[in-house]
């Protein structure tokens, strides 16, 4: 029996094909394995630096101010407080208040940079201690004594994140600031913080970490400067600040009355801008 002898161009071609796919065998092919998915920032992890590409936040600021109040704290016993910027830009006669209808007058210094401001007046009160250079975990605990809506009150908070703060208007400017979400204040007080502007941020030790300078109400959340921005508004004083003594620790339980504390003894006062 004879088979049909097959057309040399047919035997060529498998031969072709056949080295084809012994040369593509050969090939070395190492793939790697899928990449993880993104790490969630679990609470309790250190804050990074500030960014650029951080989520902003937009503040629109009049150009002409108004008599406001807010808050101050002391940060040199020899009369020298820090506020937010806000509270006092454009004032042209600014008052601490010590006692019921009575103030002392400040002289306030704003740099231009950073949403605070320095007041100084003839005589101080105990200064806080500022705790400018620890790190910043996420999750973490602050408290903010001031005068919310004109009167003694006070806010705790948990640390979110960064954004950066955008304002448009008068002092036009972008900056980091610290988000925190409310997690509790006085007993009763009901709506708005508003008037809770400048006051301090104080850690779980009493140090000051930050101030307060914005509220979003709906939201539930609370603006502080960064520490930098603390730092580089006392870089402007023409005095040294002498650091204060050591906080008292401050918890959940305790914080209504260290707050009331901070507020007989004026190291956290109501601040007015009396003109304008």
């Amino acid at each position: 029996m004879h088979f049909p002898r097959l057309p040399d161009w047919l035997i060529y071609a498998v031969v072709v094909v056949a080295l084809l796919f012994a040369a593509l065998g050969r090939q070395e092919q190492t793939n790697a394995p899928p990449a993880p998915p993104p790490v969630a920032e679990a609470e309790g992890s250190t804050l990074g630096p500030a960014s650029p590409f951080d989520p902003s936040v937009v503040v629109e600021v009049a150009n002409k101010a108004e008599p406001a109040s807010g808050t101050a704290f002391s940060v040199d016993d020899s009369g020298v407080w820090i506020t937010a910027r806000h509270v006092v830009d454009g004032c042209t006669e600014t008052a601490i208040v010590v006692g019921p209808g009575r103030g002392v007058a400040a002289k306030v210094q704003i740099d231009p940079r950073g949403e605070a401001a320095i007041l100084t007046t003839d005589g101080g009160a105990p200064a806080l201690p500022l705790d400018l250079t620890a790190p910043l975990r996420r999750g973490e605990r602050a408290y903010h004594p001031g005068f919310p809506q004109g009167r003694p009150g006070e806010a705790t908070t948990r640390l979110l994140g960064r954004e950066n703060l955008v304002v448009r208007g008068r002092g036009a400017r972008t900056e980091p600031v610290l988000v925190w979400a409310e997690a509790g204040r006085t007993e009763g007080l009901d709506g708005t913080l508003a008037g809770i502007s400048g006051a301090p941020a104080l850690d779980s030790a009493g140090g000051v970490i930050g101030v307060t300078i914005a509220e979003a109400p709906r939201r539930g959340r609370l603006y502080t400067t960064v520490p930098e921005t603390v730092e580089d508004a006392l870089a402007t004083t023409r005095e040294p600040v002498q650091a204060g003594a050591t906080g008292e620790t401050i918890t959940p339980d305790n914080y209504g009355r260290v707050a009331d504390d901070l507020r007989r003894t004026l190291r956290v006062a109501q601040v007015v801008c009396l003109k304008t």
